[in-house]
């Protein structure tokens, strides 16, 4: 995915987790932040980060915070942390064949049970549920989901089991939202649940994908699939 206007900016605080305050060419912005996570160990004060300029003249807020560099002993890092690309990233990789065919349907926002998973598609005969993770937790050059508790993802989970019971094809993707990580592990200390019912998905049948994305400040692109290690 490409995003029009992009600038770059100097993060300085974040009063609530849907607007940040950035400097941008020396006058201070009220930004909105196109990811509603805590992302503690990403916004701090003084960091770099890349904004989207809005062409709505309507809107409250003209900039969105898409991207920023995490400052790290080899460098900075750049990771893109708008929580709305990654299903963008993934519909786009999977309909150019990501998945080993080009799905006859690829259908985004699809309700199974209680859940509302991210993709339905179908194959000629063969049909089944994707349900997408961003990434941008990373220590160590290993990529972590997720990085708050998320009953939500578990609850995702354990309807993607009752999926593949059902006789659908079942899959939860993470995208990882940065270069150069090694794998994607589950955060077992920040979630326990999520761990333990990401393993018995990946037991009851369910495919667990991980794909790396080449970033830039206005681009996300799908790169390789990257190790999951439960």
């Amino acid at each position: 995915m490409v995003y029009r206007k992009i600038l770059p900016g100097v993060f300085r605080a974040r009063p609530n987790r849907f607007i940040a305050h950035v400097e941008v060419e020396g006058r201070l912005e009220v930004c909105h932040v196109k990811n509603t996570g805590r992302c503690r160990e990403l916004l701090l004060p003084g960091v770099t980060v890349w904004l989207e300029e809005s062409a709505n003249p309507a809107r409250k807020t003209q900039y969105d915070l898409i991207a920023v560099e995490k400052e790290r002993k080899g460098g900075p890092l750049l990771i893109n942390m708008d929580s709305q690309a990654p299903n963008r990233v993934f519909g786009e990789w999977a309909a150019a064949g990501g998945l080993g065919f080009v799905p006859t349907l690829l259908r985004p926002e699809t309700a199974y049970g209680s859940s509302r998973f991210d993709f339905y598609w179908e194959y000629g005969p063969r049909r089944g549920f994707w349900e997408v993770k961003g990434v941008t937790l990373e220590r160590d050059s290993v990529a972590r989901f997720p990085d708050a508790p998320t009953l939500r993802g578990v609850k995702h989970l354990e309807e993607l089991i009752a999926a593949r019971e059902a006789g659908y094809e079942a899959g939860v993707c993470f995208i990882v939202q940065m270069a150069g990580m090694d794998h994607v592990e589950p955060n077992d200390a920040t979630h326990p649940a999520f761990g333990e019912a990401l393993r018995r998905a990946a037991r009851a049948g369910v495919a667990v994908l991980a794909l790396e994305c080449a970033v830039e400040p206005g681009r996300l692109l799908a790169g390789g699939k990257i190790p999951v290690r439960l």
